[in-house]
């Protein structure tokens, strides 16, 4: 059995960033195990071709959820990354950190140490911002941040004018002072190619020697002797083999793979181990539970010039963007073309945003063919601070069976009343003037909005997932029943143990989770290092009491933009 200080289970967002950071003491041995591969594929190192990845099966583990009767039995897929890089390698590159009342409402759920103040520094220790450092924003970190094209397509600055139209205000840095309001949005691209953490971690790293990266190495279980975890098992090219840990095990497998993991090692809800047939070795009920997602929809529209993404979707125009790309990194090869976005609040006495938007200069679906013939446009938008609940369960005791999600969307009313007032909202802004020029005709919703049993149908039959579980596993205090670990992610009642990754947050963010799931892993490596934490203290834009009042009062158009900006 070969031996480490450390092993890290999972080269994802959350691994790489462990493997890097731990190896960086020549003192320590690092053992790092990945399910996939390597990610040198050309379609993940293009930022325009991130359809594929998340569509192929040597990438992503290809989860599929159980039928959601908030979806009328709709089963929804769950691409995770099965890859170097995990879903950092997979996904649509999306930088955004979430407001800071997220992280301050962690503390509020137990996981002290864990506010905005304490996470602001790692954040920007993370990043390379392409504004350079400032207050808020990293500037020598290993993961590169930047707007794609800057917004080079009208379309972009004419959907931040609709908002700042609809009395939103704009907001020059959403990662910054002031998250609330339009503007342009930022992605995880590196002179003009995806900057996964593979890339931005793991690669500086691999020529430690005391970092040990094994690829095609699926974990079985965690190897136990009474409450201390000494190892693990996993199988590697068609051998089982086993590694043991000096010092810990790090479980960073993601919000499906890091509660699977535990419970087929038989640690979890003792009914749900009876079930799959696993006997228990640590009884923790807060093992799978508590699983959150973000959904969204699209709002499509016809545009009037020809000046859309739509225009380049034939076989000779994508071979035309591939060889540019190929050949100088730049051009519409180098973008996710989520270029501007938006955060709104859905109601007055909301403290921070709970809707968030992505514009793109194009009506195509997930899987990159086009929504419809001609040009278009479409915005992604969705509630992000969901009521309801769902689980991750095993299905059996080994590696092979199909883990059981059931993400439970849409169980509360207020859920199905946030989806209403999202949509209104949305086709309040975008028929502001600024996109007249452009907007054509409504494709979706394209239904009355008034009508709250029409919305609630159309929102069942078209809703998507976001790709953003989370929460499985989460953090928090010892008078928390359900907290799997505790705020510094060590695995409650387990020596040698901890979970760092997205299944630790306590709540889901307002935002996409793999800027806050490196953030994670960038804090928790000083704690595990036994390093004294860090913390800024900044300022932080709130809407004013003024703000409030007009959310409640007249249409959003009779509203000067003055005091909202």
């Amino acid at each position: 059995m070969s031996e480490f200080d450390y092993i890290v289970i999972g080269a994802g967002s959350a691994g790489c960033v462990l493997a890097n950071r731990l190896s960086e003491d020549p003192a320590h041995s690092v053992l790092l195990l990945e399910a996939g591969k390597d990610d040198r594929s050309l379609f993940i190192r293009m930022p325009t071709a991130l359809s594929i990845p998340m569509n192929t099966p040597r990438f992503s583990w290809g989860y599929w959820g159980e039928p959601e009767p908030g979806l009328d039995g709709r089963r929804m897929d769950c691409a995770r990354g099965k890859v170097l890089g995990g879903s950092s390698a997979i996904n649509g590159m999306v930088y955004v950190r979430g407001h800071a009342d997220d992280f301050d409402q962690w503390v509020e759920a137990g996981a002290t140490g864990w506010s905005y103040a304490d996470c602001l520094p790692y954040f920007k220790r993370a990043e390379r911002w392409m504004g350079g450092e400032d207050p808020y924003r990293g500037g020598e970190g290993p993961v590169d941040t930047c707007n794609g094209n800057n917004m080079k397509n009208p379309l972009y600055t004419a959907f931040i004018a609709a908002g700042e139209e609809a009395g939103y205000g704009r907001t020059e840095d959403y990662n910054g002072y002031r998250q609330e309001g339009f503007g342009a949005m930022h992605m995880t691209v590196r002179r003009g190619e995806r900057c996964s953490t593979d890339w931005a971690y793991l690669a500086p790293a691999r020529k430690r020697p005391n970092l040990t990266v094994v690829t095609e190495a699926e974990v079985d279980k965690l190897i136990l002797s009474g409450k201390q975890v000494r190892g693990v098992r996993y199988q590697c090219r068609g051998e089982m083999c086993e590694a043991s840990a000096r010092r810990e095990v790090i479980l960073s497998a993601g919000s499906i793979g890091s509660p699977a993991i535990l419970q087929r090692s038989g640690i979890g809800p003792a009914q749900v181990l009876a079930e799959a047939g696993v006997p228990v070795q640590h009884e923790l009920p807060g093992v799978g539970e508590n699983l959150q997602d973000h959904l969204e929809v699209y709002f499509q529209y016809r545009c009037k010039a020809p000046i859309t993404v739509n225009g380049h979707l034939g076989w000779l125009a994508k071979l035309r963007i591939g060889v540019q790309w190929v050949l100088t990194k730049t051009g519409l090869g180098a973008t996710n073309h989520f270029e501007s976005c938006g955060f709104i609040r859905s109601r007055a006495g909301l403290a921070s945003p709970d809707i968030q938007y992505h514009f793109l200069p194009a009506a195509i679906r997930y899987d990159g063919k086009a929504a419809f013939e001609g040009h278009g446009f479409q915005v992604h938008v969705g509630p992000n601070k969901p009521e309801s609940r769902g689980t991750v369960r095993i299905s059996g005791p080994n590696a092979q069976d199909e883990p059981q999600i059931f993400f439970n969307y849409l169980a509360t009313e207020q859920d199905r009343e946030d989806w209403r007032t999202c949509l209104r909202l949305t086709r309040e802004i975008l028929q502001q003037p600024a996109l007249d020029r452009y907007r054509g005709d409504e494709i979706q919703p394209a239904v009355d909005l008034s009508d709250a049993e029409a919305t609630d149908r159309w929102v069942r039959d078209n809703v998507e997932t976001a790709y953003h579980p989370s929460c499985s596993c989460k953090m928090g205090g010892v008078e928390d029943a359900m907290a799997v670990v505790d705020p510094e992610c060590r695995v409650r009642g387990l020596d040698g143990l901890r979970v760092v990754d997205s299944s630790i947050f306590p709540t889901i963010p307002n935002g996409n989770l793999n800027a806050p799931t490196i953030m994670v892993a960038e804090r928790a490596s000083d704690l595990i290092r036994g390093k004294a934490p860090l913390l800024e203290e900044v300022p932080v834009w709130q809407a004013s009491e003024w703000q409030h009042r007009q959310r409640e009062g007249a249409p959003v158009r009779s509203v000067p933009a003055g005091p909202a900006a």
